[in-house]
């Protein structure tokens, strides 16, 4: 299967790194996590990947370029185009097969061939991956002005998210529209109300990195086990 990485947006919340730089190519541990993400999908052994760049795109390209790394495609897709729209224009090299599909600043010990078979089973057009996000400042309940429960940075128990790590069906992309479609509304949604979204439960490590706080708390995570999970 062909692995689709989304890597074009602005990463305006971690702006210290992203003057300079695509959020994608923000370094843990001294390799950009990007990188982290291309090496996880390649211990299951994926092989081919196509980068959607758009934002300081060329530093990605010229990135690779330098590393000699034939498998992996980057196609610039825009610097103002969405989510969904990045997708549609790649319709043309995923060929009318199943693919995979993720974000460029998450990352996880997800199992993949368990994803692909949970999506199979399924028989959707689209498998998310479902997970808990880390609450950043921990939980409190208060009742008559007493503190009745505290959790400092417990994981959100009721809720879940999309923690990116698709697998996708073809026919989904002929729900996007253009360049202004964002992929998590409009597309995602129709189909979850056909009934045409499955979910695959992560209950292991998922962080994405928003902020710099979120890069140092990744920077902590690979240095204890050099590796995330």
């Amino acid at each position: 299967m062909k692995v689709v990485i989304l890597a074009g947006g602005l990463g305006t919340r971690i702006s210290e790194y992203t003057k300079t730089i695509p959020k994608p190519m923000i370094e843990i541990n001294k390799k950009p996590i990007i990188c982290h993400i291309i090496e996880h999908y390649e211990k299951f052994g994926f092989e081919e990947f196509y980068i959607a760049t758009g934002y300081k795109g060329n530093i990605i390209k010229e990135f690779f370029k330098n590393q000699k790394r034939k498998n992996i495609k980057i196609i610039n897709t825009g610097k103002n185009t969405m989510t969904g729209g990045r997708l549609k224009r790649l319709e043309k090299y995923l060929k009318n097969e199943t693919f995979l599909m993720t974000y460029g600043d998450g990352v996880s010990n997800i199992d993949l061939k368990k994803l692909i078979k949970h999506h199979k089973r399924k028989k959707k057009l689209v498998t998310l991956t479902a997970v808990r996000p880390p609450t950043r400042f921990g939980a409190l309940k208060i009742k008559d002005g007493k503190v009745i429960y505290f959790k400092e940075k417990s994981k959100l128990k009721e809720s879940l998210i999309n923690g990116g790590f698709l697998v996708i069906e073809p026919r989904f992309l002929k729900y996007i529209k253009g360049d202004s479609t964002f992929l998590e509304k409009e597309p995602i949604e129709k189909i979850c109300k056909q009934g045409q979204l499955a979910a695959f439960k992560h209950e292991g490590f998922w962080q994405c990195m928003d902020t710099k706080r979120d890069k140092e708390f990744l920077e902590k995570v690979y240095r204890k086990k050099r590796k995330f999970g």
